[in-house]
């Protein structure tokens, strides 16, 4: 199963962006699970992260960081839903 994490904080103007171009994408993508969280609730994410949200991970991994492209993300989810 495909897993996408998006990591940011609240008032975050390029997280609303990001929130709203993964929820775009992930329309097309039923099978992938989403996990949203906040550096504000855990440290370890505050000190990997503070300068660089939003950040979005796929399975554990960095896909981007800051302004999430669509297309982008698109490409990198049909990549990893077709090993699966």
């Amino acid at each position: 199963m495909t897993r996408l994490t998006l990591i940011g904080k609240p008032n975050c103007h390029l997280c609303d962006d990001a929130r709203v171009v993964v929820a775009e994408v992930l329309v097309d993508f039923p099978g992938v699970t989403v996990d949203e969280r906040s550096i504000l609730d855990e440290p370890a994410l505050l000190e990997a992260y503070v300068d660089e949200i939003p950040v979005v991970l796929i399975n554990d991994r960095v896909h981007t960081i800051w302004r999430v492209d669509a297309a982008r993300l698109r490409a990198a989810l049909d990549a990893v839903t077709a090993d699966s």
